[in-house]
Parts: structure tokens; C-alpha cells; sequence
């Protein structure tokens, strides 16, 4: 037990995806146990491969990880204006918090009319293709924003891979209090986020709606999501939650 916690330890905010040497290296284990290892915490959905053959935190641990309080607490006291915000507007709602250079979607809530998106309950998408993850990271350190100009992908065609371009859009999100995307984390999609602030002025989460792109004025959405976020807000204690 003590190895495979070993292997699970090697995963930091700034390390969230590993190959199977580095997990070795970092848990000090052989090749050949780490192997073995890896290969049961995945079977159990510890661990998850990625495309390009690293290692990511899977999707197990975040499921056992909501069953803490302060888990419990930020989606108990969200669930209830989401799904009246998923009512109001027909569109895919989402609550996503930040977990090392992405944004860890917490719930979903799919409206009447919504597009097929991306994103999935216990999923992690990158911070600089979603509007979620715009609003995460204007409100980061300097230090976890300069990890993330590091690693800027091309999801889509669309997506902001300039680190000159993304900072400047995270400087509007901050002064305007809100984020859009267009098409940067999935084609014919385009999404609207804010932050969710709570205690001392602390963003503590994310909320966003994702919508068709063919539709219309966007922004007109901002208002509920506002009173929606600010709703969520109110019922967070600060004693209870904070950003990891």
C-alpha cells in the first residue's frame, strides 16, 4: 500500500500527468514494480492513461474525493441553482474548480436544448480552451499562470495558443469579471463563464454555460449566470472551502 500511495504522491499542480519512468523516479521504485503497480491503480480507476502514453489521477479518487465536506459542501450548495440556471436557459451548465493546470469539472447539469460539449463530471479539460478554465486561471498566481503559457495545446484551430494573446484575455477577464470562448475546446460550441467568490473575496470556483455557436448573443446569458454564481457564493462557508 505504502508504494502505490508512493506512486499516487508523485502528483503535484504542476506535475498532474506523469510517464511511467518519472512516476518510478519520483516514487523510487523499480521500473518493473512500478509497472505492475500503475497497471492496478488503473484496472481500479486510481490512475488514467492519456493518448500520448502519461499517466494522469483518475477518476476514482476524485469520486471518493467529493465524499469530503468540503466536497459535499460546494456541489450541495450549487446543484440546486444550476439546475434552475439549466432550466431558465436550456443550456449545458457547469461548476468546474482548478486542479493544477486544468479545470476539474465538479458537476453538469444538460439543458433542454444543449449542445454535446466536451466536458463530463469528474473530467479535467485545460484551463486556456475553456471559459471555466479562463475564469481559474485569471484568478491564479503568477507562478500557475506562467506553468500554463508553458503548455498551451491546440485543441481546435480556435483555440489561443499565444501566450501574449492569452494573457492579455485573462487581463479582460479579471477586469470585466467574466470569460468567453469560441470554438476552442470543441467545434461548433462557444461558452460564457464567472467566478464564484466566496469569503474574502476569494474565487473558489467556476461557473459557466456552454452553447451551439450558430446561437446568437451569448452575453445576454451573463445576467443569470451572475445571480447564479453569487447564489453560490453566499451559501459557501469560507471555513469549509478553498482552491487547491
Amino acid at each position: 500500500m505504502s508504494r502505490a500511495l508512493a506512486i499516487l504522491s508523485a502528483f503535484d499542480e504542476e506535475r498532474n500527468a506523469r510517464t511511467l519512468t518519472q512516476l518510478s523516479v519520483a516514487a523510487g521504485l523499480p521500473l518493473s514494480t512500478t509497472h505492475r503497480l500503475v497497471a492496478e491503480l488503473e484496472a481500479w480507476g486510481g490512475l488514467t492513461r492519456r493518448a500520448d502514453g502519461a499517466y494522469e489521477i483518475g477518476r476514482k479518487l476524485w469520486q471518493l474525493g467529493t465524499l469530503a465536506r468540503v466536497s459535499r459542501s460546494l456541489r450541495d450548495v450549487a446543484l440546486p441553482l444550476m439546475q434552475d440556471l439549466s432550466a431558465a436557459t436550456g443550456e449545458n451548465v457547469h461548476l468546474a474548480v482548478r486542479d493544477g493546470l486544468r479545470a476539474l469539472y465538479v458537476d453538469r447539469i444538460s439543458g433542454s436544448s444543449a449542445v454535446r460539449v466536451a466536458s463530463r463530471q469528474g473530467g479535467r479539460l485545460p484551463l486556456h480552451a475553456t471559459a471555466v478554465g479562463k475564469v481559474l486561471l485569471a484568478s491564479s498566481s503568477d507562478d500557475v499562470r506562467l506553468a500554463a503559457f508553458g503548455q498551451l495545446t491546440r485543441v481546435t484551430r480556435y483555440s489561443v495558443v499565444d501566450p501574449g494573446r492569452l494573457g492579455r484575455e485573462l487581463h479582460q477577464v479579471r477586469r470585466l469579471g467574466y470569460a468567453r470562448t469560441a470554438e476552442e475546446m470543441t467545434l461548433g460550441t462557444c461558452s460564457l463563464a464567472v467566478p464564484v467568490v466566496a469569503g474574502d473575496e476569494e474565487v473558489v470556483a467556476a461557473l459557466g454555460v456552454v452553447v451551439a455557436s450558430n446561437r446568437r448573443n451569448l452575453i445576454r446569458l451573463l445576467p443569470a449566470l451572475q445571480i447564479a454564481a453569487a447564489g453560490i457564493g453566499r451559501g459557501l462557508s469560507p471555513t469549509l472551502y478553498s482552491v487547491q
